[in-house]
């Protein structure tokens, strides 16, 4: 028995021990996390941060200086390119390094090396899709040109000056609580950041989609649901605006492709309404007299932030913005000549090809009349305590086959077809890098015009603005060369017909400069009226944000950074305005119980806008989603045979033109149902929901309540969230906010003698949850207001509230 006693002594500390050192699933090493020498005890900064500080980084080739201002914002002066990027890598791993590392391990398929098996799908998905190999391409692109590899070069020895650095004890705490260490950063991480944009901006694929249902319906009701251009628009490019080029030849549709959009041959969806928004104000318009820009990218809202903002200062560059984190030069911004900002153009540069296998080896597929051999690429998945998968991804001159077996329960997965080669523009070589660089040094349109040449993808409607009193904008990327709709459903993977047939000429790519109406803008509505010779997409975002943004600048004149700070925080939904007139006097109010009837009191006298304590936007907004669900889901929704409902644009002209339509006949009842009928069920079921989730009608209904926005933490760890924001928007309204989508940076800018900035994003400009610079600018956003941009013109200039000084020297 003493020595069973003996024995339990001396194994049962040592369990504890081994338990206390051991990651459990998600569970850190407990003694490890909570060491107060090197735990997360050690990420607690103080508020008071030190007011001077000199580094020796033999990287820097001269003095190079950083001050920090009264919201954490770097503002780099150096003596020459190579520094400005250096220290842009060292600052903004010192503020962002996890965020950094786990986007681009995602993005190359490599999250399970942290996380484990859980993610190993995921990766299998990202390698699949080419993500890595479209990161080398570009990478190819970007190191053939000098600057470009001069920048990419500098910015990742200064991410690993940085790195280099840390002890156990200061490494961002995320990394003790997933127990894991950073790896040095490489220029291909830098490329992969830039792939994994293109992904989240262009993987919205219909194609397989829209083929299920040209089988399922033929062309004719294809075509009649599914048009090539809405019901109502308001594009970009101006109506009417003059195409100052000859087009190039457009390849014609092969006959196949013909024969199946006529019906002689049988053989994820988009979120609508999430986009961004950006225009451009002439100085006519103005009250300065000169042009004023805004620009608010509406993405996936995050902490840390999507955004890093930032000033880069060295001979030749003077530029304040934001950058991407793992990105050098600035994305969006400004300098003391001209202003930019972007939205998305959607173009349809990703489609998938029917490939004919000549076995179920996959080693020959048929293509131009002959078997021709395809390559293979062994994808090697790294899981964290389990052994390493060897995956083979199959290539035919289109790209990967992503899948001959598809993995369960991935939602990523869903638009993929099986058997299917993707061609995609991010599998392209590509520099956008030299975009930015030019851009942060330009100074007049033509320089924009230059930079614009460099970029391939994401495609993106640049906004412009200029001291010299210039506006344009220009829907932006490198487009392939298609007839039309070429791409709206799968393609023959035999035909080289059927191939991108090359490129739009960059010169042709749509664009307006200076138009009579004093103002360019856009909000991911279609790029140009029917006129455009070419084809960039068949569908593109509803006209609701772009309408109302050209309807109130046409009305505006004496605008000043504070009209154009409200305009962003615009709430009014023309979507409402346009459904609510065919649908509200089809409501039975005889039928109403008390909760009902008060509730459609309340939206009829709604004014439609999207505001934080409105209950009838709340009524409104699941109305008119149970609604379309009525109308679409019994034909459009089929076990097996994944398919989209018709857009939004598409269905209120039904309601409003055509209300006897077949379609709003639920087939799976022996009823015929009208639309009254539709209209009455979903507008008592939407009551009814309300009720049962918040209770009686009340303040519980709000619309910012049931909304429920916030920002969560990139990994979902609880804890590192933001508090919710009881705040308005909607995805119809120019504050296009949902629950955790919307303005990931609000920017308004005023070209002068001396141009004054605004901005703001929904986060700080730490990646460290105890920082008091982690979240810091959250409630400023919520509430619409904008701080003020430091362009500052030398070391010496007293508009910044300097609060820090870091100097880097070589020796």
């Amino acid at each position: 028995m003493n020595r069973v006693k003996a024995l339990l002594c001396i194994v049962v500390p040592l369990l504890v021990i081994y338990s206390f050192n051991t990651k459990f699933g998600a569970v850190p090493p407990l003694l490890k996390f909570l060491n107060p020498f090197s735990g997360f005890w050690q990420n607690a900064e103080p508020i008071k941060v030190k007011t001077s500080q000199t580094l020796v980084l033999k990287g820097a080739r001269q003095k190079v200086e950083i001050l920090f201002d009264d919201r954490m914002i770097p503002h780099i002066f150096a003596n020459n390119d190579h520094d400005v990027y250096y220290a842009q890598g060292y600052v903004t791993a010192m503020h962002r390094l996890w965020q950094m590392d786990f986007q681009t391990r995602y993005a190359a398929g490599r999250i399970s090396e942290v996380v484990g098996k859980q993610g190993a799908e995921v990766d299998r998905y990202q390698r699949r899709m080419g993500m890595v190999y479209g990161a080398e391409q570009s990478l190819k692109g970007m190191m053939k040109d000098p600057k470009a590899k001069e920048m990419i070069m500098a910015y990742t020895n200064g991410i690993n000056a940085y790195i280099h650095s840390l002890s156990k004890a200061n490494l961002p705490m995320e990394y003790k609580i997933l127990n894991s260490l950073p790896e040095d950063w490489t220029p291909l991480k830098c490329a992969l950041l830039l792939k994994q944009m293109s992904a989240v901006l262009a993987m919205g694929s219909d194609e397989f989609y829209m083929t299920n249902i040209l089988k399922k319906f033929g062309p004719e009701v294809t075509t009649n649901l599914f048009p090539d251009y809405p019901f109502k628009e308001d594009p970009i490019i101006p109506v009417g605006t003059k195409w100052d080029f000859q087009p190039v030849a457009i390849p014609p549709a092969p006959l196949a492709f013909n024969q199946m959009a006529t019906g002689s041959i049988s053989t994820q969806q988009k979120v609508d309404g999430i986009g961004s928004n950006n225009w451009a104000v002439s100085g006519k318009k103005t009250l300065s007299g000169y042009p004023i820009l805004a620009n608010d990218p509406h993405l996936n809202l995050t902490l840390p932030s999507i955004w890093y903002q930032i000033q880069l200062n060295a001979p030749g560059l003077n530029a304040y913005g934001v950058a991407l984190p793992g990105a050098p030069g600035i994305t969006i911004g400004f300098n003391e000549h001209i202003a930019w900002g972007v939205t998305n153009v959607a173009a349809d540069v990703l489609d998938y090809y029917q490939v004919k296998f000549k076995d179920n080896s996959h080693n020959s597929y048929w293509y131009n009349e002959k078997w021709n051999k395809t390559t293979e690429r062994i994808e090697k998945i790294k899981i964290r305590g389990e052994k390493t998968i060897l995956d083979t991804v199959t290539y035919t001159h289109h790209g990967p086959v992503v899948y001959f077996v598809k993995p369960k329960d991935l939602s990523l997965a869903n638009n993929i077809p099986v058997g299917h080669a993707l061609r995609w523009i991010a599998h392209e070589e590509s520099n956008e890098l030299m975009t930015f660089y030019l851009l942060n040094r330009g100074k007049n349109y033509n320089d924009y015009r230059k930079a614009l040449t460099y970029y391939t993808a994401p495609a993106q409607n640049f906004a412009f603005a200029s001291v010299d009193g210039d506006i344009a904008i220009t829907a932006n990327g490198k487009f392939p060369l298609k007839w039309k709709d070429q791409g709206k459903f799968i393609l023959d993977g035999t035909d080289p017909k059927s191939d991108w047939q090359g490129w739009i000429p960059a010169a042709h790519n749509p664009t307006v400069k200076n138009p009579p109406r004093n103002f360019v803008s856009s909000a991911n509505q279609s790029s140009t009226d029917p006129s455009y010779p070419y084809y960039i997409n068949w569908e593109f975002s509803s006209y609701e944000r772009g309408k109302r943004i050209n309807d109130k600048l046409s009305k505006m004149n004496k605008i000043t950074a504070d009209s154009m700070r409200v305009m962003q925080m615009d709430t009014y939904s023309l979507f409402a305005e346009n459904i609510l007139p065919g649908i509200l006097p089809k409501v039975d109010i005889s039928k109403l119980n008390a909760t009902q009837r008060e509730a459609f009191n309340l939206i009829s006298k709604w004014n439609r806008y999207f505001e934080a304590k409105e209950i009838a936007a709340s009524i409104f907004d699941l109305w008119s989603k149970r609604l379309f669900f009525n109308i679409w889901d019994d034909e459009f929704t089929v076990a097996g045979v994944p398919m989209r409902y018709p857009s939004r644009d598409r269905t209120i002209e039904l309601i409003v033109k055509e209300p006897q339509s077949k379609w709003f006949d639920n087939v799976k009842t022996s009823k015929k149902e009208s639309l009254e009928d539709l209209v009455n069920e979903s507008f008592k079921l939407t009551c009814d929901s309300l009720e049962r989730k918040y209770g009686s009608i009340g303040n519980s209904w709000e619309w910012a309540n049931v909304k429920h926005s916030f920002i969560p933490h990139l990994a979902k760890i609880p804890g590192f969230s933001s508090k919710t924001l009881l705040i308005g928007g909607s995805r119809s309204t120019i504050n296009a906010l949902s629950e955790s989508n919307g303005p990931s940076w609000r920017m308004v800018i005023e070209l002068g003698k001396t141009p004054k900035g605004h901005g703001v994003y929904p986060g700080g400009q730490s990646g460290n949850p105890g920082s008091p610079f982690y979240d810091n600018m959250i409630d400023t956003w919520a509430k619409g207001e904008l701080y003020d941009l430091y362009l500052m013109k030398s070391k010496q200039d007293k508009t910044a509230k300097i609060i820090s000084n870091l100097k880097i020297t070589n020796k």
